[in-house]
This record gives C-alpha cells, structure tokens and sequence, in this order.
C-alpha cells in the first residue's frame, strides 16, 4: 500500500514537472513583478498630472490619453494571460458603432464597467507582482539549495582544502558523527529539496491559475453581455435576411404586376374590337364576350393598384410634388366620371369650391388618381338616385377635399379596416361591383407620400365622408 502511494505521488510530481503550463505561469509570476510595477508608476503618474492639469483643456487631454493608455495595457495583459497562464477571458469589448464622434467614445468608455475593472487588475497586479516574485524566488531558491546539499558535501569531503562551503557546515563538519551518518543526513537533505520542486512547481503553478481565474473575471466581459450580444448580432442578422426576401419578393411583384399589364392590355383590345358594332355574331356569343371584356377590365385595373402598391412598397413610386390648383383638379375629375355616375346609377355627381382657395403641395397626376378612386367607389357603393358631392375648403394650414355620398355606409367595425389592403367590407363582397379591396389602401399610401391623409366618417344607411388633407403652398 505505501508502495502504491508512493508511486501514484511519484507519477503526480512527475506530471507536474513535464506539464508545460506549469513553467509558462511560473514565467508569467516573475515577469508580473516589473510589469505591475510600470502599469502602477505610468497610471498613477498619468492619473496625478492630468488630475493636478485638470482645470486647464492640457488636463483632460492627459486623462483621457492615460485612459486610453490603461486600456491599451490591459489589452496586452489579456493577452499575456491568455497565452502563458491558459485564461479563457472573453472579449475585452463589445463592438461599438463606428460612426460615433469621439466625445460619444469617450463617454461610452467612461460608462464602460470594462474601464474601472481593467484599471483595478492593473493596479492590484502591482503588490501581486511583488509577492509573486519573491515567493518564486525564495522557493526556487530553497529547492536547489536543498537539492545541492548532498553534491556539496562530497564536493567538501573530496576537495576539503579547496572547496569550503560554510553554509552546510552542520552536515559536513569534521567534528561532528562519522561521515557516513553526515553523508545520510545530507542525502536525506536533498530527498526534500527534491519532494519540494514539484511541491513548489505545483503551488506556483496553483497561484497562476488562481491569477488567471482574476483575470477572466476581470479582464473580459460578463458572459451574459456577451450572450446579449450574440443575440444582437444573430436579430440583426435575421433583420437584413428578412429585408432581401422582402426587397425580394416587392420586386418580384413589381416585375410580375409590370409583366401582366401586356397581355391584359392584348386581351382587352381583342375583345374590343370583337364587340365592335355591326359585327355579326351571336347574342350568346356577344353576352360572353361582354363578361370577358367586364373582367378583364377589373383584372386590367386590379394589375395596376398592385403594380402602385409594390412600386410604393419598393421605393420606386416617383412624385413630382409642387402647387396644384385643386379646384381645377376637382373638376377635371368630376368632368370625366359625372357621365359614368348618370349612365351607371342615375346619380348626381356635385362640386364646389370655397373661394380664394390657396394651392396646395402635391403631385397632380396622382392627386388625380386618388380623387379618382374616392369618385368611383363612391359610384360602386351608392344606390340609384343617389348624390355624391365633392367640396373643397380651407381648414387651418390645409387643404381640405371631402368626397361625400349617400350610399349604404360602413359599419364601425369595418370603419377601422377600410384602408388594410385586400380589405373589403361584407356589403362591397355581395357586391358586382366590389373591387379588390387595394383602392383606398392606394389612396392612403399616395396621400402620405405626398405629405397629407385621409380620414372617414360614415354612418350605415346614410352615406360616407372622406376628406383628404393637403398642406397648402407657403404663403
């Protein structure tokens, strides 16, 4: 059993003394002595000078070059762990955005709890470098001297007269026991300075690996700042990724919305020309070829609100924004959908306008499009006989044109949706006329571009109310 321990111990010194980390934390203890002892003198100096300056600009120039100068420091210190004393310290900071003005550095730096923690490790490094130093040293120094003594004696025993060495004068003195006994003793001597190398190696070895342990906590950030911004860098990651499928898929739509208007543009002159009058044909016939000529219409019509969404959605809707004459806007549009709105419903189509009316800013080809949108829908959602009236008027700094009708109305709860694209209300859906629910979401998405909105009121039964604001031109 003695036997047993004995060379499982044998075996631990043994691996001890072959592991390399042991000698590179040994090395690291003793160069820890002269470093802590310049990190102390530069910091404290810098520190003291820049703080005796402080009030003149010179001062702060000083601290803030002595902050810098710690960090620096406490950068190579992290790396000097890391390669002899094996520490796995985390990043010594974040990545910081690179368009910040020095100043905003500065004082991130100054908030930064890796500033106040690097400078206390350099600091503290100082009176651990001395006592690092002389632990090695005295050690060190014990071990070999306890080692040599048996090869001193018989050095003295040999060469007597040449070789005096007083220090181990109690194991070879001439008047003491036999040389044997001395010679034993002296053995024995150095059997402990033997056991006390890998006992120092591994003692030293244990304070560099404790020291090591001080640094990852001291000279790196916390796991959890780490953690945070792995899961930064991976939502923002996410973010871009999402951003390419979606500037994907709006200019896929683009493309294919782009690509659609040709053959719809074909089939609705070919339908054209086959209702023309005096073509004979049959009544069946014609009958489905007016349906075909309705839809694709409607399907014409539909390719375009997408093709103004996705090209919105895009970035590519272009807007010529300058004064408009809305009143002769209002009325050019009225103009063109007042024979509709008769031949359609047998209904009124009214405008008016509140003299003196500034000019507003907008683009006017597509101040058009809206109030053409607002027209119709007002035609599609209101009984025979019905009224529509559009008024302009002034309202503070704004331009104000309501679009107003006698129609059945939209109920409160589809009041809050009616500008959702692809949103359609239960009575539009029972509707022939029902149209693909992108109108007014174009509307809305036209009016902010250029600088207005859009609100509604409408009670069912009664009739609705939108009014479109504009800013009117600077005075």
């Amino acid at each position: 059993m003695v036997g047993f321990y004995a060379s499982s111990m044998i075996e631990q010194a043994w691996a001890i003394l072959r592991d390399h980390r042991t000698y590179l934390r040994i090395v690291y203890l003793l160069l820890a002595f002269p470093l802590g002892t310049a990190y102390f003198i530069l910091i404290l100096t810098g520190l003291s000078t820049g703080g005796g300056l402080a009030v003149i600009i010179v001062g702060i120039g000083i601290l803030v070059l002595t902050m810098e100068g710690w960090l620096l420091l406490a950068r190579f210190e992290r790396e000097l762990t890391i390669r002899l004393l094996g520490a796995q310290v985390a990043p010594f900071s974040l990545a910081a955005p690179a368009d910040d003005s020095w100043r905003q550095r500065v004082g991130r730096t100054l908030t930064d709890p890796m500033t106040w923690k690097s400078l206390a490790y350099l600091l503290v490094e100082f009176p651990f470098g001395i006592f690092s130093f002389t632990l090695v040293v005295v050690l060190v120094t014990v071990s070999l001297s306890l080692v040599l003594v048996p090869v001193a004696y018989v050095l003295q025993v040999t060469f007597r007269p040449q070789v005096p060495i007083e220090v181990f004068a109690p194991f070879i003195s001439t008047n003491g026991p036999p040389y044997g006994a001395r010679f034993l003793a002296a053995l024995l001597v150095g059997v402990v300075g033997l056991v006390m190398i890998p006992a120092s190696a591994a003692a030293l070895s244990g304070l560099g690996w404790l020291w090591a342990r001080f640094a990852e906590a001291t000279l790196g950030v916390s796991q959890s700042q780490v953690q945070l911004a792995a899961a930064k860098a991976e939502a923002r990651s996410q973010q871009v990724r999402a951003e390419r499928s979606e500037q994907s898929r709006r200019e896929l739509i683009v493309n294919a919305s782009h690509e659609l208007r040709t053959p719809v543009a074909s089939i609705s002159a070919h339908v054209e020309s086959l209702l023309k009058p005096g073509r004979e044909m049959d009544e069946e016939v014609r009958k489905y070829l007016s349906v075909v000529a309705t839809e694709t219409d409607r399907l014409g019509s539909l390719v375009d609100d997408v093709l103004a969404l996705a090209r919105a959605d895009a970035g590519e809707l272009h807007l010529d924004i300058r004064t408009v004459d809305v009143p002769a806007v209002v009325d050019h549009v009225c103009e063109a959908l007042a024979p509709l709105a008769r031949r359609e419903r047998t209904m009124s189509l009214l405008h008016s306008a509140a003299p003196n009316l500034p000019r507003a800013m907008a683009d006017p080809d597509r101040l058009t499009q809206v109030l053409t949108n607002l027209v119709r829908n007002a035609v599609n959602n209101t009984p025979d006989g019905g009224i529509i009236s559009v008024e302009t008027a002034l309202a503070g700094d704004h331009v104000v044109i309501s679009v107003s009708d006698t129609g059945i109305g939209i109920d409160p709860q589809d009041l809050l949706r009616i500008f959702d694209r692809f949103y359609r209300t239960d009575q539009s859906r029972g509707r022939d006329t029902g149209g693909s629910g992108l109108g007014l979401a174009i509307v809305r998405d036209l009016l902010t571009a250029m600088g207005g909105s859009i609100t509604a009121e409408s009670m069912p039964g009664v009739g609705s109310v939108f009014r479109v604001s504009l800013r009117r031109e600077a005075a």
